[in-house]
Order: structure tokens, then sequence, then C-alpha cells
């Protein structure tokens, strides 16, 4: 399988996608999606990762983060990916690769592009035919936006609700249950390759920009229209990340959505 392609363009928006090895589901049990998350907490702690949103499946994850510099970004996935993986391994006895090769990173525009990728996250369960809605998986950043936590607390709300255009941090939680509702209502359950696959999404001049700054790395990528916005793509041989898939239960179901 081809490597996972990355890319880093300081101070924006990043989709992170990374899977486990072979399509495993070794996060199926909700101890280790626990785990994962707590770990996640713990980047937040150490090098103040800004978390927008996650979701934990059984054999992938998503993470929707903003950069903030000074490595927070590719430290945090070091320690949450091998922390993981080490704890899984060392409890089950089990030796080699946890996660499928590197992480995909996109870089999202803030405003309307962002809120298309929050939803995008929060209904991954809901695709996968595994719940009805985002509130019923509890290792997704939905419950924690709608009700945000105590003590805890990975999602960095503030940043969020700025980085959606919003005037006051208090609108989010109202204005992301009508974004949720509207995607569920409009059908947005089909999978968009878009935001797992392409370096960068956004308006066209935003997409440009990415791609001026990449680079030598942005050889054999164009800009090219997408719906609602412009994306920039990989090459044919890059990071796929699902077979056909279809509905499947909890127990048992491939999540790669």
């Amino acid at each position: 399988m081809p490597r996972a392609h990355r890319y880093f363009v300081p101070g924006h928006v990043w989709h992170i996608t990374h899977r486990c090895h072979r399509q495993q589901f070794l996060l199926r049990y909700a101890k280790d999606r626990t785990r994962w998350r707590y770990w996640l907490f713990d980047a937040k702690k150490r090098f103040g990762l800004c978390v927008l949103n996650y979701v934990v499946t059984c054999n992938h994850i998503h993470l929707l983060v903003k950069d903030t510099g000074d490595d927070a970004l590719p430290k945090s996935i070091q320690l949450i990916a091998g922390r993981t993986g080490q704890e899984y391994n060392r409890r089950k006895g089990r030796k080699g690769a946890f996660w499928e090769d590197r992480y995909h990173a996109t870089a999202v525009e803030a405003g309307e592009h962002l809120i298309r990728c929050l939803v995008y996250i929060d209904l991954n369960m809901v695709r996968a035919g595994v719940v009805a809605h985002p509130g019923e998986w509890r290792h997704g950043g939905y419950c924690e936006i709608q009700v945000p936590p105590n003590r805890y607390q990975v999602i960095d709300t503030v940043s969020l609700a700025a980085l959606c255009g919003l005037r006051e941090p208090r609108q989010l939680v109202e204005a992301h249950r009508c974004w949720l509702e509207e995607g569920l209502q409009h059908g947005q359950l089909s999978r968009q390759p878009r935001w797992s696959g392409s370096v960068a999404i956004g308006s066209e001049s935003f997409v440009e920009d990415v791609k001026r700054r990449l680079g030598v790395a942005r050889r054999g990528r164009e800009v090219s229209r997408a719906q609602g916005g412009h994306v920039l793509r990989e090459p044919d041989e890059s990071y796929q990340t699902d077979p056909e898939m279809g509905p499947l239960s909890q127990n048992n179901g491939y999540f790669w959505r």
C-alpha cells in the first residue's frame, strides 16, 4: 500500500485521519478508545494542542486541530499514537505495528468549510450505520461540544467558535446543534473522500495559497472545484482510505468512512 502523504503549512486548521494497521479493529474495545482520548487530553496539557473535534471508531480516528506552532501537532500525534499502540500491545501480548503507516493531514479553511468538516466528523458513526445520532457515540466530540465537561475537557470551544465565525463562544452549542440537524435532515451521510484524501479544502484563494506555500511538495497536485469550494488533490497513487463497505454492527463493523 502507498504511504500516506503528509504535508504541513503552519497556522492552519488540520483534519487528521489515522487508521489501524491493515484496517484491523484494534480500537473495537471501549477501553482502548477511552485511552486514546486520555492521551489526546494529555497532549493538550503537554504541548498546548488546540483540539476542535474528534471521533474514535473501531479501526480509525478523525481529529480536527488548529496549529499553534512549536511542533505541537507532530509531537501530539506521536504521543497519542505511540502510547495507544504500546498499551494495547502490552495488554494483548501483541507485537507489531498498531497504526497503518503515517497519518494523513488535510488543511481546512476556517468558516463554512470548517463547519462542514466539523459536521462530517460528527456524522462518522451515523454514516457507518452504528448509531442514529452522534450523541449516541460517546467516543467523539459531539457530546463534549454540546455539554462541556467540568473536568478533563479536550475541545477548545472558544477557539472553535471563533474559527466558525461566531461572535460569542456561548453561541456555539446552539449553532453546532443546528448544523448537525441540518446535515441529518439533508441526508449528508454519504462518504466524501475529499475530507480525508485531499491536501487542502476551502476557497480557491485559500487552496492556491496552500499549494504555493508547499513549494516543491506541490508537484503533481492540482486545484479543482468541489462541492461548495475547491480542493488541492493528491496524485492518483495517493493515500486511499476505504474499500466499499456497507452498514455493519457496532461490534464487527468496518468504520473507515
